[in-house]
Formats: C-alpha cells, sequence, structure tokens
C-alpha cells in the first residue's frame, strides 16, 4: 500500500531504524512528508524512556544530557545535524548568494562548521540537566513538534534549489493531504500538551513557532529558499530552543 511505504520512506530516509528495502516510486513518496513527526515520536520516547531510567536509578545529569543526545544521533543518523554544521559554515562565509548554496554542497568541513557544531551540543547538554522528570514528557514533544514544522516548511517554502533530496520530496509531494495530516498533527500535539501542561504548553510552542518564523526568514534572505541542508539546520535550533524553554521553565516556573 502507498501509505504503508510512504511511511517506510519516511523512516528510511530521515531515521536509521531498520525498514524493508523496496524500489522507490513517486507515487510512494507523496504522503511520506506525513510520517516524518513520527520519527520524532519514535526519538521523543527513547528519550522520555532515558529520562525516566535516570530518575528511577539517580543517574547523575551528565549521563544522563549526553545519553539524549547519542540517542538523537544514533536514532537519526546525525543527518539533521550534517546540515546544521554545512549551513554554518555557509553562513559564516559572508559570501554572495551562489557561493552559499555552493558551500552547501561542498563535502568538506570549515572552521566555523565546527565551533557552532561545539556551540549547539554545549547549549543542549547545559540545558537538558535543567529539565526534571516532571516536564520530561513535554521536552519529548519537541522531537515531535520540530518535525512538524520542518514538514510544514517542505511543502510550503519556496526551495532554493531544483535538485537535492528536499526538492525531491517537495516536487512529488500531495500539497493538500500532507498539510490536512501535519495540521492534524499539529492540534493534536498542541490540545494534547495544554491538556497536561497548560500555559508551559503554549510557552513552549511559542518558541518554537518563533524559530520557524526565523528559519523562514533567514533562508529567504540568505539563500532565497530552503534546502535539505537548511530544513537540518532548524531542526536543530528548533529542538535546541524546546531544550532551553523547558530548562528555563524548570528553574523559573
Amino acid at each position: 500500500m502507498p501509505v504503508i511505504k510512504a511511511c517506510f520512506i519516511a523512516f528510511g530516509t530521515y531515521s536509521k531504524l531498520p525498514v524493508p528495502y523496496f524500489e522507490w516510486k513517486e507515487k510512494d513518496m507523496e504522503y511520506s512528508i506525513c510520517f516524518f513527526p513520527f520519527v520524532g515520536l519514535f526519538l521523543g520516547a527513547a528519550s522520555w524512556g532515558w529520562l525516566w531510567i535516570c530518575a528511577k536509578l539517580g543517574i547523575g545529569n551528565m549521563a544522563r544530557a549526553a545519553a539524549v543526545i547519542v540517542l538523537n544521533i544514533l536514532i537519526t543518523g546525525g543527518i539533521h545535524i550534517d546540515g546544521y554544521m554545512d549551513t554554518m559554515d555557509a553562513l559564516h562565509s559572508y559570501q554572495p548568494r551562489d557561493k552559499k548554496l555552493e558551500i552547501l554542497k561542498d563535502a568538506h568541513i570549515g572552521a566555523f562548521a565546527v565551533i557552532m557544531f561545539l556551540v549547539y551540543i554545549l547549549v543542549y547538554a547545559g540545558a537538558l540537566p535543567e529539565i526534571n522528570y516532571n516536564i520530561s514528557p513535554l521536552f519529548a514533544c519537541t522531537f515531535v513538534f520540530s518535525r512538524i514544522l520542518s514538514g510544514f516548511s517542505v511543502v510550503m517554502f519556496k526551495g532554493a534549489k531544483k535538485e537535492g533530496m528536499l526538492y525531491s520530496f517537495s516536487k512529488v509531494a500531495n500539497r493538500n493531504i500532507v498539510c490536512a495530516a501535519l495540521v492534524a498533527e499539529f492540534l493534536v500535539m498542541a490540545v494534547v500538551m495544554f491538556c497536561f501542561y497548560g500555559f508551559k504548553a503554549v510557552i513552549l510552542i511559542c518558541s518554537m513557532l518563533a524559530v520557524f518564523l526565523y528559519y523562514r526568514y533567514k533562508s529567504y534572505k540568505e539563500f532565497g529558499g530552503i534546502t535539505g541542508d537548511l530544513a537540518g539546520w532548524f531542526l536543530c535550533l528548533c529542538e535546541m530552543a524546546g531544550a532551553v524553554t523547558c530548562a528555563g521553565m524548570c528553574i523559573i516556573l
């Protein structure tokens, strides 16, 4: 069935989880973006499970934070981190738009990619120990919510170039069905989060939406649209903002 194949394509592309192998056809990719948030659901469940184990066994903050980051990389394969690093190299080159797009395709790693990756890891790892167990389910939702927003960008934002993996998915996506599915997922997540966490859920959603708007502004201004690398950059920023917001609420509220 096309829907089941679309789910396998989403997990096969955006995670390292084992899925059946088959030849991809355009009709099988029409709905694959609908299932991108399900990768986040799996990742969020794994992170929440680990935080539960830490709370029960009294595992220290450093091991707790490191394992969440490692789980993220192992489950996703680090595909979004690769995009984050490429984007940081391009943004910090301060070159014209065409040159920035060339840098995104360059397989070599520049100094700013490494520097900004370290900043990302330090901020993320610094926020995680402040997230207490009571709010950890809300933190787990950030992995789903970031991918819902990323899915919206694939079908709603202008592409910076007519090549690459993101363009391939955007070109064949059934936009009406994908948008309807993502809206439904957005509403379900928002309602569930609000029912359990009230105003804290609103704060978290607003912080991630702010990153989404920044993603659109920066992508259009610097690159003329989005690419797969920029989508990975957004995912990293959005999840980092979610972790920092959850940590801040644990400290302040």
